[in-house]
């Protein structure tokens, strides 16, 4: 399966190579012994006359910006500190926000004051476009040891910008499905043959348990957001723009079944349910919690849950597709980071070196240890402890058969506003239970009218 997946998505990518990062200064050397290179004790005094010791340069401090909570958080951590150990040269210094959206929306107010951190856990095309962020090619070029054809091609290319490098992956997400695995053999149900969303929801209503006309254990809970439903409206062949980029399709019939088929089982059926707003990720652990603490029977969520996840319990599955539709086609993308351009060239070296750190083979099939995140760089797979690992969990390979079939990340011509669009139209589903044909509808009314002012 692995080796499945590494054809795939090597498709197109030039040459081979060790695959080793730059895990140490900025030349990819640990730090040089000065005792070893201190002058002799018996030395002439006159060698050294009018020599003065040159004083020790300082180390380039730069912030890292990122929106990861929980063990994400905990494995960041604990990353950032063995960078900062391994070299002289550089300390990083993390800036901890609630969420992604949130590191976002601070850059931005940090780009308009100029006051701006050296890396960040987050992207913008549009952004990058206007010189928000910096292109790093000829960084990556000052990195020897910075192997690009070892970094998995798909996930490599999603930061690239008009033929510019501005973005590296730092690990690689897919959406993917958690279920109880008491609840669905209590029900007599078999996972491999949820195969379907017609199938899980025939699951999700024979295990919900309803009294009183309540819903006090339910069958399936999805994500809060646009997200899942934009997975499976792909898996059942619907396109968010026509192939010449010119009309916007989100209110096919393919988008419009889909989404009702989630209205009608939150509203009308009761055997989903939809945990929404609070804090940060909050509602996101809400739902982890209903199914741990044996309130519903499985949820849709991000391959990087896998950290927090009891697999006592639980077990992983893909997500479905649809009866006659073929397997499903969910989005794997890539979580990226970049460099503001604002920041000074010495801070700009500087957090180039702490992504590549953070990218090499150990470091990145670490993260995919210990999160569920799927590595980026592709000798990661054939890293001793992350074979031994994966054969001792099963899970951790989901993401990874799920990312062999899967879509590339919408990248939005109008800057956000047609993704935009669909975030307003799945509130509207979701919370509100309004019908798909009506949200979809408006909400393609008010991307075609952002499509088209760059189409004049």
């Amino acid at each position: 399966m692995l080796t499945s997946f590494l054809v795939l998505t090597a498709c197109g990518s030039a040459g081979s190579g060790n695959g080793n990062g730059n895990a140490a200064g900025s030349n990819g050397q640990e730090p040089a012994n000065n005792a070893a290179n201190a002058q002799p004790a018996n030395e002439s005094s006159d060698a050294s006359a009018g020599n003065a010791a040159e004083p020790a340069k300082e180390p380039v401090a730069i912030e890292f910006w990122y929106g990861l909570g929980g063990k994400l958080g905990e494995n960041m951590q604990k990353l950032i500190d063995k960078f900062n150990a391994s070299q002289q040269d550089v300390i990083v210094k993390p800036v901890v926000q609630a969420d992604y959206s949130e590191t976002e929306k601070k850059l931005q107010a940090a780009i308009a004051s100029g006051d701006v951190p050296a890396a960040v856990l987050s992207s913008n095309v549009d952004w990058a476009r206007k010189g928000y962020y910096a292109p790093i090619d000829d960084l990556l070029a000052a990195l020897p040891d910075f192997n690009k054809d070892d970094v998995v091609p798909t996930f490599l290319e999603q930061g690239q910008v008009d033929g510019k490098q501005y973005f590296l992956p730092m690990y690689g997400t897919t959406q993917v499905m958690y279920y109880r695995k008491d609840a669905l053999e209590k029900s007599g149900i078999k996972p491999e043959e949820l195969t379907t969303w017609e199938a899980l929801a025939k699951a999700a209503d024979k295990t919900a348990v309803k009294s009183g006309g309540k819903t006090t254990f339910y069958g399936w809970e999805p994500m809060w957001g646009a997200d899942n439903m934009i997975d499976a409206a792909y898996s059942k062949g619907g396109k968010i723009l026509s192939d010449d980029g010119k009309t916007v399709l989100i209110d096919s019939p393919e988008w419009i079944s889909t989404w009702d088929f989630f209205r009608k089982a939150i509203f009308d059926d009761k055997t989903m349910r939809i945990h929404s707003g609070g804090q940060g990720w909050e509602y996101w652990y809400q739902t982890i919690d209903d199914v741990m603490k044996g309130q519903a029977a499985g949820y849709t969520g991000s391959s990087g849950d896998q950290g927090d996840l009891d697999f006592i319990q639980l077990a992983a599955m893909e997500q479905p597709g649809w009866e006659g539709a073929g397997p499903g086609k969910p989005v794997a993308q890539a979580i990226l980071a970049g460099i503001p351009a604002k920041a000074s060239p010495e801070q700009q070296k500087a957090a180039l070196e702490w992504f590549a750190f953070f990218m090499s083979p150990e470091n990145t099939a670490f993260w995919s240890m210990n999160t569920g995140y799927i590595a980026v760089r592709q000798s990661a797979l054939d890293d001793p402890a992350f074979v031994a690992f994966s054969k001792a969990n099963p899970q951790s390979t989901i993401p990874l058969k799920q990312a062999a079939h899967a879509s590339k990340p919408f990248q939005d011509p109008t800057g956000g506003k047609i993704t935009d669009a669909l975030k307003v139209a799945a509130d509207k589903l979701q919370i509100s239970g309004e019908p798909a044909e009506k949200v979809l509808k408006e909400a393609k009314a008010t991307a075609q009218r952002e499509l088209d002012k760059l189409n004049k």
